[in-house]
């Protein structure tokens, strides 16, 4: 891969990322000085994402645009899981998509593209960049086979149900969780002829009295990878045997990275772990704990959607807290970041019909800061330390109000500077008005006309001065989920359902 000169990157605060790996923060020094290489977990594509998911793609999103905004390229790769991924952490029971499989009574197949494209549609609703390169499982089982056979000779051993690897090969086994013992061991089911209780399947062997719907040839017979060998078969194919970054949600840090490490050291015949920083998010909770998609009963985007809220919303709402801090849900949360959001695109809209110049629709730092007055600057340096602190966006958005608040400065300088902070976060508040963040809520019982209808007949009311008529006509409104907003240019918007 081509280097590139350190000079040309913007200067700034220097990067500060936290290490899963290492349990600390350090100054972030890529392989290659201006491009970084990233591997990110993707979805099992067996259901829709539930909001937990989501958070850790919103994570991933933010994380690239950062780099993205300081100056560095960004190659980045997420996987979709289409085979592989166990029911739970044991290595026995069902495959997630055979299980899907068997209870629709749909081809596995169909089921990988229908959620396949759900997720695509979710994750662009959320303005989440989509990746240099999607990463199929089922088109890499060759790669895995080989991968497979290389590491077999000195750390597998193969039972009855598969190959497996026997993590006491590997003296650090465990090191990214901070232990081998304990909760890691009580999340993996006993399966008969397993060496160690985190012994691991490289290769799961299909029942003798039944036909999977996928399964491949393979040295050990016939059957499927296990889940940990695609990321790391697919992130050495596509970034190198070590990169830059891995991301993923914190419950993959106990279990699955830590195999994944184990398979990447195997391989290279080395300490190398397959990626210099290990990055997680923490979860999504609700009051019943963390959101679970495995558990059923889970939320999406689409049910957040149907309440009435904008999924831009949600994102919002996941830039508020610290990536590697707990984020409890509520609809009463969600809905307060809507009406934030909507505070902040009526503020830019108005500053967009007051300003004199186009600068500001520039799509690039460089163009939008230069030339920028030294208090407009000062706003994007906080902001840049904001966000070079370990991605200390809650830190970042307050700057966001607050600039757009400073009468002293011009509007086009509030715009630049608004749209520069925007490149990171990501909310599309340069061509976002109120309006597009109107929802409809799902089992609303009345229709945009309909309520034009109702607002014409209240304004006569009250240019009569009849204001029972005016107040009758308001809460009826009120009853079918819309808010009356009187003084309001646009008049009405709906009510969150909560």
């Amino acid at each position: 891969m081509p280097m590139s000169d350190q000079s040309t990157l913007p200067s700034g605060a220097p990067l500060v990322l936290f290490n899963s790996y290492t349990r600390e923060a350090a100054p972030f020094q890529p392989i290659d000085p201006a491009m970084v290489r990233m591997y990110s977990c993707g979805p099992t594509v067996y259901s829709y994402a539930h909001l937990g998911n989501l958070r850790a793609y919103i994570f991933t999103d933010t994380l690239r645009r950062v780099m993205e905004w300081k100056g560095y390229h960004v190659t980045h790769v997420i996987n979709i899981t289409d085979v592989g991924h166990l029911t739970s952490d044991a290595d026995s029971g069902d495959d997630k998509m055979e299980a899907a499989a068997k209870k629709t009574g749909q081809s596995i197949w169909d089921i990988a593209a229908y959620y396949t494209d759900a997720f695509k549609r979710d994750i662009y609703r959320l303005h989440i960049k989509d990746p240099s390169k999607w990463s199929v499982a089922t088109d890499h089982i060759a790669d895995m086979v080989d991968y497979a056979e290389k590491i077999a000779p000195e750390h597998c051993y193969q039972l009855d149900t598969g190959l497996y690897f026997d993590v006491a090969t590997l003296p650090e086994y465990g090191k990214l969780a901070g232990a081998a013992e304990g909760p890691v061991e009580s999340r993996i089911d006993p399966v008969d002829g397993k060496r160690h209780p985190q012994d691991f399947a490289i290769w799961r062997a299909s029942p003798k009295d039944e036909q999977r719907q996928m399964e491949w040839d393979s040295p050990w017979g016939k059957g499927a990878p296990g889940w940990h060998l695609e990321c790391s078969v697919m992130s050495m194919k596509y970034l190198g045997e070590q990169f830059d970054i891995h991301t993923g949600g914190i419950d993959h840090r106990e279990i699955h990275h830590c195999n994944e490490i184990a398979q990447n050291q195997a391989f290279t015949h080395s300490h190398h772990t397959g990626a210099n920083w290990w990055m997680h998010n923490n979860f999504l909770v609700d009051r019943d704990g963390k959101m679970s998609k495995s558990k059923g009963g889970f939320s999406t985007l689409q049910s957040v959607i149907d309440r009435g809220i904008h999924p831009l919303a949600y994102r919002l709402f996941c830039l508020s807290a610290h990536y590697r801090s707990e984020l409890e849900f509520s609809g009463e949360n969600v809905a307060a970041a809507l009406t934030r959001l909507k505070r902040l695109a009526m503020s830019v809209a108005a500053l967009r019909d007051r300003a004199e110049g186009t600068v500001w629709q520039a799509d690039d730092r460089a163009t939008l800061e230069t030339g920028l007055s030294a208090q407009a600057a000062d706003f994007l340096s906080r902001f840049d330390s904001a966000i070079a602190d370990d991605l200390m966006v809650p830190r970042a958005l307050p700057l966001v109000e607050e600039v757009l608040g400073v009468k002293k400065l011009a509007p086009d300088d509030r715009l630049r500077v608004v749209a520069s902070m925007d490149l990171v976060l990501g909310l599309g508040l340069m061509t976002i008005n109120r309006v597009d963040l109107r929802v409809a809520p799902a089992n609303a019982t009345i229709t945009d006309a309909e309520i034009a209808a109702i607002l014409d007949q209240r304004k006569q009311a009250r240019a009569n001065k009849d204001y029972a008529e005016s107040d009758r006509l308001r809460d009826e409104l009120a009853a079918k989920g819309v808010d009356v907003m009187d003084g309001d240019p646009l008049g009405w918007d709906w009510a969150v359902q909560l």
